[in-house]
């Protein structure tokens, strides 16, 4: 312990804590672009939707069986140039430098959050019961009224557990972005061990910024769960009622 340069470490915090919103922006914006990418896709995939159900299990199997750094790489060095040939194709003008790193991590955490979320949803909305969407439906109800009114609230409350461990993956996961050029957290940590040498001390004030912001994702998720369960019997009773 006599080694580490508390003082150096303690002096740096503030001007790592500048990397956060990067952090935050990236790991919430994948978050709810995943969700809804996931929540489409889940749809398809429990309607058997034909060829949309076998893109969807692709799309899956793809994106959570291939690293997501390797995934960061393809789409950086890859949509530029994906722009490119469609200006040669279709003479357009689009100048690919909008694609800045910012936008492209973006798009990169979004898709590999959604083919996680994607099971996710999946999974909560097969453990309501089947019986209350044909009940529904005997009652006058059209499939997306039972699936706004009836199951998709129940499915959320079962699917909570599973988002929040999500959100937690994302908020660590996020840290890869550095690689890209992505100003974050452990992009400002590294270029000051770089800069200074002070390896341990930067990495371990990242370590503890990431680790509270993990706490209090924990923290926001454990008081939704707390009220989920009166939430849970309050759709319940609503579906009842409905039905």
């Amino acid at each position: 312990m006599a080694n580490i340069d508390f003082r150096f470490a303690l002096e740096q915090v503030p001007e790592i804590l500048k990397g956060v919103p990067y952090t935050l922006l990236v790991t919430l914006v994948a978050m709810l672009v995943g969700l809804i990418i996931g929540t489409i896709l889940a749809f398809f995939r429990v309607y058997r939707t034909p060829v949309l159900n076998q893109l969807a299990i692709l799309f899956v199997s793809f994106f959570r069986g291939t690293p997501l750094i390797v995934q960061l790489f393809v789409f950086f060095y890859g949509l530029p140039r994906f722009i490119m040939y469609l200006n040669d194709l279709f003479g357009w003008n689009i100048n690919p430098d909008f694609m800045s790193p910012l936008v492209i991590a973006l798009i990169a955490y979004s898709i590999n959050s959604a083919s996680y979320l994607t099971e996710v949803v999946r999974s909560a909305i097969l453990s309501v019961d089947k019986g209350q969407l044909e009940a529904a439906k005997s009652v006058g109800m059209t499939t997306v009224q039972a699936m706004r009114r009836i199951i998709l609230p129940q499915a959320f409350v079962t699917a909570l557990p599973n988002l929040g461990n999500q959100l937690i993956i994302l908020l660590k996961a996020s840290a890869l972005a550095f690689t890209i050029g992505i100003m974050d957290v452990l992009g400002i940590a590294r270029m000051i061990a770089n800069d200074g040498y002070h390896f341990l001390e930067t990495y371990l004030v990242a370590a503890l910024i990431y680790w509270l912001l993990a706490i209090i994702f924990e923290m926001v998720f454990s008081k939704m769960e707390q009220r989920s369960n009166t939430f849970k019997g309050n759709v319940e009773r609503k579906a009842k009622a409905a039905i």
